[in-house]
């Protein structure tokens, strides 16, 4: 027991959940399973967790440090906020679709667990988006329209990416870069001292 302790760590169980999640939603956040596939037993399970609710907490946890703060703190050295706003595109559209984790939350957000959560994330995405948009020289209310439809342009590409990648027409890295442009030409049209395409 002692040795599986120390094989096994609390964010091991997180990590597992998490791919549960991505792969099936949270239903797929069963301990039996995620103990087979750790190759741990339920009494691993339960040395750092008290229940299941516990589990999806740490692995929402997770999600969050993993796929906002990571993502923010990654953009932080670039001063040029343009820059940073092509970087932040490039990396959310360019994974879109190798996994269903955040169609599979964003579709669990009503759940009691998840709703708090998903709610904190977004609204911290679309604030740095804000800020974004402020920092390149937008208006207040100008620069949350623009962070609101780019962060709704990630959504549903994240969605039709996971569900029905076939209607995506982005086969290979230029199609990609070609439609980053156009999504940012979109976003950055009318912005103060940027005339020329991104």
């Amino acid at each position: 027991m002692e040795q599986e302790r120390r094989r096994r760590t609390a964010d091991d169980w997180a990590a597992a959940a998490l791919t549960a999640i991505g792969e099936g939603g949270l239903a797929a956040v069963a301990i039996e399973p995620l103990a087979a596939r750790l190759g741990a037993t339920k009494g691993s399970f339960y040395w750092h967790f008290s229940n299941r609710e516990a589990l999806v907490g740490a692995a929402l946890a997770l999600w969050e440090k993993q796929f906002t703060d990571a993502y923010i703190a990654a953009l932080a050295g670039e001063p040029d906020p343009v820059a940073r706003l092509r970087m932040l595109f490039t990396r959310i559209m360019g994974n879109a679709g190798q996994n269903a984790l955040a169609v599979n939350v964003l579709a669990s957000a009503d759940h009691r667990l998840v709703a708090p959560v998903v709610r904190r994330v977004v609204q911290r995405r679309i604030d740095y988006c804000v800020a974004l948009f402020e920092e390149i020289g937008f208006p207040p209310a100008v620069a949350v329209q623009r962070a609101t439809l780019g962060y709704t342009a990630y959504i549903g590409h994240e969605q039709l990416a996971a569900r029905l990648p076939d209607l995506l027409p982005l086969h290979n890295a230029d199609q990609l870069t070609r439609y980053i442009d156009s999504v940012l030409n979109l976003l950055l049209h009318d912005a103060p001292g940027h005339n020329a395409p991104v």
